[in-house]
């Protein structure tokens, strides 16, 4: 199971069962539309549902947590990761801009712009190691 998306678990479960897409929606007290967005992985069946996913399905909450998609979501370390890595890049370009700004404008000396500058690349310089890490 770990392998599988939680979409193609919940559709192969589902299937085991004899039960259609409509019949699951039935139980779970959504539409048949709701219960194919998740098969097909457009779409995540509120958490608060997960118990009685898991009883309809023969399987344990943990069972469903463990597809490929799922590992990580849980606890938000993949979002927080890329989190981390846009608001790095998003420093250095600010810098990069204000530098610029305030050099047309005249309202920056160089060793003012040099510190910035530098903040910047140190920003690019972490992302760079933290994405060669993650690899």
């Amino acid at each position: 199971m770990d392998d599988m998306t939680l979409g193609s678990l919940i559709a192969k479960l589902r299937k085991e069962r004899n039960m259609t897409q409509a019949d699951l929606a039935a139980v779970m007290g959504v539409t048949d539309k709701a219960v194919s967005k998740w098969e097909r992985d457009l779409s995540y069946p509120d958490i608060a549902s997960f118990p009685r996913l898991a009883q309809t399905l023969g399987v344990t909450v943990d069972e469903l947590m463990r597809s490929s998609d799922m590992k990580g979501k849980a606890s938000g370390e993949k979002d927080r990761g890329e989190i981390i890595q846009l608001a790095l890049k998003a420093v250095a370009l600010a810098m990069g801009i204000a530098v610029t700004v305030l050099s047309i404008l005249g309202e920056i000396d160089g060793d003012d712009a040099v510190t910035m500058l530098g903040a910047g690349m140190a920003c690019l310089a972490v992302n760079a190691l933290s994405d060669k890490a993650s690899r």
